[in-house]
């Protein structure tokens, strides 16, 4: 090989490692990760909403000890998550938290988490019917009968099948976002419905005695 050749290889092998090394700085600098032996206010957020949602049982104290890592565990683990209990962007975003990080960006915090609900629940539907499907969402949160929060509303027990049959962790379409944001802006196709199903698969009689409001696509829309 001719000198020539030895340098621009050289020069080319350089360039490779500085760009890897920036990135890695990058993701570095950008990802928050709370663990075992972290404190302060984000932590006991982190703690509230686990304990609002019936995971955690301890006090609310800002210290991230056992006792919040077994809950973060349990959390992760029932939302499909990876079960390391430490809580970086996807488990700050599943709880419905922007990550520092990301807090200028439209896609952390609840609208990530309602865009991945529309995603998962409405794929396919007209885009109104999307916006609906946020819609209920936000109509749930001001009922007295369902969580007061997106993340509390979504992970609810038994609400919405997505969480149990994987749907809600497949990627997110643009459209879902879009929608998560004109949702979350106030329009409502759905005139303030808090249920919604597919007449083609739903087998519960009970949702079939919800009083209808619209349909739009596939879903019926009911108070």
């Amino acid at each position: 090989m001719s000198k020539e050749k030895k340098r621009l290889v050289l020069a080319l092998a350089l360039i490779f490692a500085v760009n890897i090394f920036i990135i890695a700085l990058a993701q570095k600098a950008s990802a928050d990760l709370y663990k075992k032996g972290s404190s302060g206010a984000t932590v006991s957020e982190i703690q509230s909403r686990l304990k609002n949602w019936g995971y955690y049982s301890g006090s609310v104290d800002g210290v991230y000890g056992s006792q919040t890592e077994k809950a973060v565990r349990w959390f992760q683990q029932k939302n499909g998550l990876q079960v390391d209990g430490q809580v970086g962007d996807l488990t700050l975003a599943a709880l419905g938290m922007t990550p520092k990080g990301n807090s200028g960006g439209a896609r952390g915090g609840d609208l990530n988490l309602l865009a991945r609900l529309i995603s998962a629940e409405a794929r396919g539907e007209p885009y109104e019917g999307q916006v609906a499907v946020g819609a209920v969402v936000l109509n749930r949160i001001k009922h007295p009968s369902f969580p007061n929060s997106i993340a509390g509303v979504i992970y609810q027990p038994g609400a919405f099948s997505c969480l149990d049959d994987g749907q809600f962790n497949e990627p997110v379409a643009e459209s879902a976002y879009r929608a998560a944001q004109d949702a979350m802006n106030g329009w409502d196709p759905s005139y303030g419905a808090i249920y919604y199903f597919n007449p083609a698969t739903a087998t519960s009689k009970w949702i079939w005695s919800r009083p209808l409001i619209v349909n739009i696509g596939k879903h019926r829309f009911c108070a």
